[in-house]
């Protein structure tokens, strides 16, 4: 027992010195945005001496527990983090790891936190407060009390891992964070995972519904980051991506450059191509971290059209300063005596938004719609391989988006508003173009004519539109393109990997939908009477659905057209299988064809027959 204590008298002896001595330090974890292509921030992780036996951070903060300093140490660890994070000057948001007892505690309340920022020149809405799950929330009310004490000075809040402390969904839907991170278990090995991946696409309907951002934990492995990437997950972080450093890199590393350069088209096609963050690029010149305030305002002042300048250290931007916000300051008595020689970053924003050129309308529109409102005056930076380019406004980005609504709306169709044959052809074009494999699936309702003659066009019109929703219920928004050629025939162009489900699912449900458009009479005989092509009344069958599928892979097909002609062949057998009397209890059939595809001018050949 006495040795016991003196091991334990010895740990506390050791814990005391390192926190007297300020021996804690910090390693930072980059997180990446995958919308904008740029990281986001840095979680910061304590360490303690390397030639300590309380350099993990398990060790450090169980040796705190077991002698009742776990608070102390906490706050050591948060001083530690906050002036290592402005001594590298790095940019983004710094996650900062909080327990609940921590968040309670009054020298979190006292002023002291806010001092310290104010000192270190970091603004708090560069901070996300995340709280970790190794203890549980005992007093709810004080932690909302205390969110909305943060809240309504700048801060944001994060919750750790998805498991069985306070994180959970519960927790999730009454604290709303801004951040939820996903834990490492459900992202290991989700490519390979079909459980985990639907857990986590679960999770992702959430995070939409709550306006939260989804970060990705663990990720380890290419295929795994590739899941993620395409599955539209927000934000990732893990070895993969990089590890945790002293210094850590400013930039994202070549490797996940180019990852992110194989990600999946994007699923609305433009005349010209997709516009990216490049094609809205200014090229202002920037001024350097070292400019005076003064420097800066003679800028405003010789360009009144100049509402923002970015600030460079080194090639890499690190801010961004206001016009109106810059100008307001100096127009107060002495500012300019007592400011105009300091250097510009005490006034510029850390955290600007920073985009990659390549990042796309519709991933930029995503990002200023979540962000903070200072984000629409100001606009964003945009990068090539982490080096300054230029600056893009969010009044240029809301009128391309403008453009592209206008131009989609002229070739969409007229009674389901879905994109007609001018978009689905481009965008068919553009996956061949880029040589990606998809499944080209063509959409059929059978017995329709008999149907819209009998109850007049106002009913098919309900049918077709009533399809149309069904098929956007059915398919993924972020990878499926859905298409209405015309009349009751729709195109679907898959990148989802369970097409073949949601295809079966689309057929099912459409049944159900038929049955429902029918009193329980006709129902029940499975049908109606109605008048045929010769004028003779009749027995006729419910609508139903065939579905063509044809799978595309890289060089199998040079044109639209050819693809279009090898769906039609497909969409024909679907309908031979449908008056199978086995395809009856199914409500429709889906016909895969599954061999190779003829050659190029064989379905050049093919295209021109069914022309």
């Amino acid at each position: 027992m006495n040795v016991m204590l003196v091991a334990m008298d010895v740990e506390a002896a050791e814990l005391c010195r390192i926190m007297a001595e300020g021996l804690l330090y910090p390693v930072f974890q980059p997180i990446m945005d995958f919308r904008v292509r740029a990281i986001l921030g840095y979680e910061a992780l304590i360490r303690g001496p390397a030639d300590s036996a309380l350099h993990r951070p398990d060790q450090l903060f169980a040796a705190a527990a077991r002698s009742g300093v776990a608070l102390d140490l906490e706050h050591a660890c948060r001083e530690a983090s906050l002036r290592a994070f402005a001594a590298q000057r790095l940019a983004g948001r710094l996650f900062l790891n909080v327990t609940p007892g921590c968040l309670l505690d009054h020298k979190m309340m006292n002023g002291h936190t806010r001092a310290l920022l104010a000192e270190l020149g970091i603004t708090p809405n560069r901070i996300v407060i995340e709280l970790t799950e190794n203890q549980q929330i005992t007093d709810l009310p004080g932690i909302h009390e205390a969110l909305l004490h943060y809240r309504g000075r700048g801060f944001q809040i994060a919750i750790d891992d998805l498991g069985e402390g306070f994180a959970n969904l519960r927790m999730w839907s009454e604290l709303r964070p801004e951040f939820v991170k996903i834990d490492k278990h459900f992202v290991h090995g989700i490519a390979d995972d079909r459980i985990k991946f639907h857990f986590v696409r679960a999770m992702q309907d959430l995070a939409e519904i709550c306006n939260a951002s989804l970060v990705a934990e663990g990720i380890e492995r290419g295929d795994d980051f590739t899941c993620i990437r395409d599955m539209g997950i927000a934000c990732g972080q893990g070895f993969f991506i990089a590890r945790p450093e002293t210094h850590p890199v400013r930039v994202l590393p070549a490797g996940i450059v180019a990852a992110l350069g194989q990600q999946r088209l994007s699923l609305s096609p433009m005349m010209g191509g997709m516009p990216t963050a490049r094609t809205l690029l200014r090229p202002i010149a920037p001024v350097p971290e070292d400019a005076t305030n003064a420097m800066v305002i003679d800028r405003f002042e010789a360009d009144p059209e100049l509402d923002v300048l970015p600030v460079v250290h080194e090639g890499q931007p690190i801010g961004m300063i206001n016009r109106h916000s810059m100008i307001d300051r100096f127009a107060r008595p002495f500012r300019k005596e007592l400011f105009g020689r300091k250097p510009c970053e005490m006034f510029m924003d850390h955290a600007p938004l920073v985009v990659d050129q390549h990042a796309t309308i519709q991933e930029l529109a995503l990002m200023l719609a979540l962000a903070p409102k200072h984000y629409l005056f100001d606009g964003f930076i945009v990068t090539g391989d982490g080096s300054y380019l230029g600056v893009g406004s969010s009044h240029d980005l809301m009128a391309t988006i403008t453009e592209m609504q206008i131009s989609a709306a002229r070739y969409a169709n007229p009674l389901t508003q879905l994109p007609g044959n001018v978009p689905i052809n481009e965008h068919i074009d553009r996956m061949l173009t880029a040589g990606s494999s998809f499944v080209a699936a063509y959409v059929d309702i059978d017995n329709f004519k008999p149907y819209n003659d009998a109850f007049g066009y106002r009913r098919g019109d309900d049918v077709i539109q009533t399809l149309g929703r069904l098929i956007g219920d059915i398919a993924d928004e972020r990878q499926d393109f859905v298409g209405h050629i015309g009349g009751d025939d729709f195109f679907v162009i898959f990148q989802s990997a369970d097409w073949e489900m949601r295809c079966w699912q689309l057929v099912s449900a459409f049944a159900e939908a038929m049955n429902a458009l029918l009193s329980p009479e006709e129902r029940a005989h499975g049908g109606y009477m109605a008048e045929n092509r010769r004028g003779e009344l009749s027995f006729q069958v419910l609508p139903t659905l065939s579905v063509g599928v044809v799978r595309i892979g890289p060089g199998d097909f040079e044109s639209h057209r050819e693809v279009a002609a090898a769906a039609s062949v497909a969409k024909k057998q679907a309908k031979k299988k449908s008056r199978d009397p086995a395809s009856e209890s199914l409500g429709g059939s889906v016909f895969v064809e599954r061999r190779r595809p003829a050659s190029g001018e064989g379905m050049n050949v093919l295209a021109r027959a069914l022309n």
